[in-house]
């Protein structure tokens, strides 16, 4: 694309469009313009329109968005889209710097981001000029005091060097950040210094005007970002020798303050901005350099606190109050912890910055009503770390690693004082409540490796009785919800240390909540419910049973599905996980039932619609899925009603071709014909005839319940293969996908389901095709993960239809080949073979082999029977870790190119694995016992061959098993 005036004039026109209101001409003009993106120098001309000043400033806008996104996905050569010239990207990295700090802001801020782009990929080895020319233009724009082109540089500088931040430490990055700490650590404390001098005499000024301040101040901020990141991986050099200066000026702005600016919000956000960017350097240098930094360390902690008592009692203020608190706790947790030590400065502590920081505020209550899953994302789930509550939480949590009894004692002081405020004037004070509460909560350790939380604040069951009970028993669901949603939080935190006689009086407590109009409240109420009926008792047994539940379950599932009615709460993934749960706990009457798989369809239905929530419909797919099994095997005639029910709504994900729910729909289909009685509706027949359509196995997302599906017909429905050719289209099936790599264990499961289940006179004709088909895979695939599903597939064949079919059908197939996959594959592979019901099939069906196979009984294979007895020892005698080396195979990267949506295993509506060898309780048992009779029939032939070809340690390990069993090989 040459630059002329028709290319000016035709980008122009399509980004002018592209701010078009109207839908028409906005498509039309971004279909150009993706046109032309792919041809030469397309970058090179909007970057050029984005430097003419006679096009209007909204068209030049749209044209650096677009430069940006268009580097983003050509810069470096993806496989998805035509890459830039070399050429191109010369002449755009020439241009760029000067164009940007020429530019007027916002346009500056797009053209900073596309420099970022570049240099994520070239700086500094593919573009060493690009510092030199930064640190050429900051000193130019620093003699002119021209600080817009200044935090232009700095900006662009800060974007750059945040790579620091997130790698790994290795050569080249030492490399890289040796090049930009050369080029760049002395200009950038030049430019601090300058600006905090500015700083100093504007401020101080009677002329000073807050305007010309404020480009100041940012420059300070971006100087202290850039500190960050140049000293994010080590200290260096240079700065540790000009570390005075630094903290200096540090120093200086956490203790002075500048009314000029502070007198109004954004004014104030700026000073605080850049206060909490000197208070993460510290935080950083007293994590990474805590020697260094010692002789700074006690005027820090003095400022930073002095600071954040005035700054604790504002309710804004966040970035600063939050980096501030860390740095504190940092100490806290340090070889420095004595500056805490002074008699009065913990409960200061607790008074000034914790107790006021952790007080609930405006924005945490339209949090709570406004964006109920936000609310409950960082309160109840733990992602609130960044929040002030649950930092100054940190904070006492970091004092009381070294002064234990003095937090505690002080907390506890603290909570008493908190709730008899409450007590004074409930309807005034509940946030003082809450605010107790939440210091219990949080100030709470869970148990290594449990779910149980500690708590030294106070006594679990008599806080429970006296402050959270009266809570829970308060008639008004609707009253002061976020008092009742830290209750209901105290009760699931604290659910293992609850006797069971007070879990089970609050059950109808608990019940009345879900009812609650607050989202958090009925969510929180679902989740106390869910999460006690995980609780387990002394003995690992469930505490809260069916039983428990039994006289509130219909008032329980009523409030659950009329919680789904609530607004916001249509798709509430808490009350769904608790609707699961007790499913899977109660007894599942059919009054129950019918009413269950009714609301559970008509939100499956809805949801049908426009799937936009993957954990609420997992819930609600494993919802049907336990219902069903639960329901069914207590009474198998309700599977026809359930039919009735699901029918419709599958025949709609079928039918629309709902992409999310396909896996969970077959996964459905598949354990209703599993629990269908033969025959089979003809329903379920024209499922099967869609499952052998090749379309329906094109999307690998589907594969695994295809798969599930597919089995269950076969074993519910066997003698339909034979008719129509029918095994001929599943056969073609188990061919498709063990041949694909990702999909071989989904093949071998259809080709074991139909050994397992169809006569070996239907199957006999197709035989020479399987093992065709498998050994060009061997060929092919040798992974061992091919090769031990193949251990087992044959393993099947033998003891279902007898060593000689198989040994027989190999050989027609290609003269000998048993010998040498036996020798080659099945030996060197059996003590590989992992999972209970496996280990078992592939002994016993290697120790046929070697007890009544004819091929291996011959003289001339004495060495192959030796061989392969010493496997089977080692296979049945040794455990899975010492015989298993886990090895990650390397993915084909061919088969994941591209997005697929995911398979997920729905847990409820899981297959049983059945045995097929249910006889033969013990393979160790009938080792020993089938070799004492072939020894018996030909005494005194095997000892020699065993002790010339076992391994000394499974020597001993049979011989102890011939002990254990009582047999004798003679």
């Amino acid at each position: 694309m040459e630059w002329n005036q028709e290319t000016l004039q035709f980008l122009s026109q399509c980004f002018l469009h592209t701010l078009s209101p109207a839908p028409e001409p906005r498509r039309a003009a971004e279909k150009s313009l993706s046109e032309a993106a792919d041809r030469p120098n397309y970058g090179l001309a909007v970057l050029q329109l984005v430097a003419e000043p006679a096009v209007d400033d909204q068209i030049r806008h749209s044209a650096a968005v677009n430069f940006k996104n268009h580097l983003r996905t050509r810069w470096i050569d993806d496989s998805t889209s035509t890459t830039i010239a070399d050429s191109e990207k010369e002449q755009i990295k020439t241009l760029i710097v000067r164009l940007m700090l020429s530019s007027s802001p916002r346009i500056q801020s797009q053209l900073s981001e596309a420099l970022a782009v570049i240099s994520k990929h070239d700086f500094p080895k593919k573009w060493p000029g690009l510092l030199p020319e930064l640190v050429n233009n900051l000193r130019n724009a620093s003699l002119a005091n021209d600080y817009v082109s200044i935090n232009g540089i700095l900006g662009t500088a800060n974007t750059i060097f945040k790579k620091f931040r997130y790698l790994y430490p290795n050569n080249d990055m030492v490399v890289d950040l040796k090049t930009c700490l050369t080029q760049f650590a002395a200009p950038l404390l030049e430019i601090f210094l300058k600006t905090a001098a500015l700083i100093d005499s504007t401020a101080n000024t009677g002329a000073a005007v807050a305007a010309n301040l404020r480009p100041l101040f940012e420059s300070q901020r971006l100087c202290c970002r850039i500190f960050y990141s140049l000293n994010f991986q080590v200290l260096p050099e240079y700065f540790e020798d000009h570390m005075k200066e630094w903290m200096t000026e540090f120093g200086k702005y956490l203790s002075t303050s500048y009314p000029l600016l502070e007198g109004n919000g954004d004014g104030l956000t700026l000073v605080d901005d850049l206060r909490a960017a000197v208070c993460e350097n510290i935080s950083l240098y007293m994590k990474m350099n805590e020697e260094e930094f010692k002789p700074y360390l006690k005027d820090f902690a003095q400022a930073v606190w002095s600071l954040l008592v005035i700054v604790s009692q504002s309710l804004t203020r966040d970035r600063l109050a939050i980096s501030g608190i860390q740095f504190l706790t940092t100490v806290s947790t340090s070889v420095h912890h004595t500056l805490f030590s002074d008699a009065g400065v913990i409960p200061h502590i607790c008074q000034s910055i914790v107790i006021p920081n952790v007080r609930l505020r405006d924005d945490d209550e339209e949090l709570f009503e406004m964006n109920y899953v936000e609310f409950i994302r960082r309160d109840m789930e733990g992602n609130d770390v960044d929040t002030r509550r649950r930092i100054a939480c940190e904070l006492l949590k970091g004092i009381a690693k070294n002064y234990k009894k003095q937090v505690m004692d002080m907390v506890s002081v603290q909570i008493q004082s908190l709730l008899s405020t409450y007590a004074a004037n409930p309807a005034a004070n509940w946030k003082d409540k809450d605010c107790a509460i939440y210091l219990v909560v949080s100030l709470g350790t869970k148990k290594d490796g449990g779910t149980s939380v500690l708590t030294d604040i106070v006594d679990v069951k008599s806080f429970f009785e006296s402050v959270i009970i009266p809570e829970l028993q308060n008639q008004d669901v609707n009253g002061f919800p976020m008092l009742k949603a830290g209750a209901l939080k105290y009760f699931t935190m604290f659910r293992n240390d609850i006797p069971k006689p007070t879990g089970v009086q609050l059950f109808p407590e608990l019940i009345r909540f879900l009812g609650a109009e607050s989202n958090v409240v009925h969510s929180y109420a679902a989740s106390c419910i869910e999460k006690l009926l995980l609780v387990k008792d002394e003995l690992g047994k469930a505490k809260y049973n069916a039983a428990d539940m039994s006289p509130y379950l219909l008032v329980l599932m009523n409030n659950l599905f009329n919680a789904f009615k609530f607004p916001e709460s249509e798709e509430n993934q808490y009350v769904m996980k608790c609707l699961m749960r007790v499913l899977g706990v109660a007894e599942i009457s059919n009054e129950v039932a019918g009413p269950c798989i009714a609301g559970l369809t008509s939100i499956l239905n809805e949801v049908c619609k426009n799937p936009k929530n993957p954990i609420f419909n997992h819930y609600l797919f494993e919802s049907v899925a336990v219902l069903i099994r639960r329901a069914c095997q207590r009474d198998i005639s309700l599977i026809s009603g359930f039919e009735v029910s699901l029918f419709p709504s599958i025949q709609t994900i079928l039918g629309n071709d709902v992409t999310e729910f396909l896996p969970y729909a077959f996964q459905l289909l598949a354990q209703l014909v599993e629990l269908n009685r033969p025959p089979l509706s003809p329903n379920y027949m024209q499922i099967f005839t869609l499952l052998l359509s090749p379309e329906v196995w094109k999307r690998s997302s589907n594969i695994p319940a295809l798969v599930r599906l597919l089995q269950a017909f076969l074993q519910k429905s066997p003698h339909d293969l034979s008719q129509e050719g029918k095994l001929s289209e599943v056969l073609g099936i188990f061919n498709m996908l063990v041949r694909t790599r990702s999909t071989v264990d989904q093949g071998f499961y259809v080709l074991n389901t139909v050994i397992e289940n169809l006569d070996y006179n239907v199957i006999n004709p197709y035989i020479p095709h399987i093992w065709n088909a498998l050994f060009t895979c061997l060929q092919n695939n040798s992974s061992p993960r091919f090769i031990k599903s193949f251990i087992i597939f044959m393993s099947l064949f033998l003891v279902k239809h007898g060593s000689s079919n198989l040994v027989e059908t190999m050989n027609a197939v290609q003269p000998s080949i048993f010998l040498v996959i036996l020798e080659q594959f099945w030996i060197p592979n059996l003590k590989l073979i992992t999972g209970p019901i496996e280990v078992k099939l592939t002994a016993v069906a290697s120790t046929r082999l070697i007890c009544e196979s004819p091929i291996i009984l011959d003289p001339s294979a004495v060495k192959h029977w030796g061989k392969l007895l010493d496997v089977i020892v080692t296979l049945i005698s040794r455990p899975e870790e010492e015989r298993v080396e886990v090895e990650p195979e390397m993915p084909d990267i061919s088969e994941n190119t591209g997005y697929t949506a995911t398979f997920v295993n729905l847990y409820n509506a899981g297959k049983n694995e059945e045995d097929p060898l249910k006889d033969i309780k013990d393979p160790k048992e009938f080792l020993v016992s089938s070799l004492a009779r072939l020894c018996a029939a030909t005494p005194g032939r095997y000892p020699q061959i065993i002790s010339g070809n076992l391994e000394p340690q499974n020597q001993t390990a049979l011989l102890q098993l011939c002990n254990s069993y009582r047999c004798q090989i003679v």
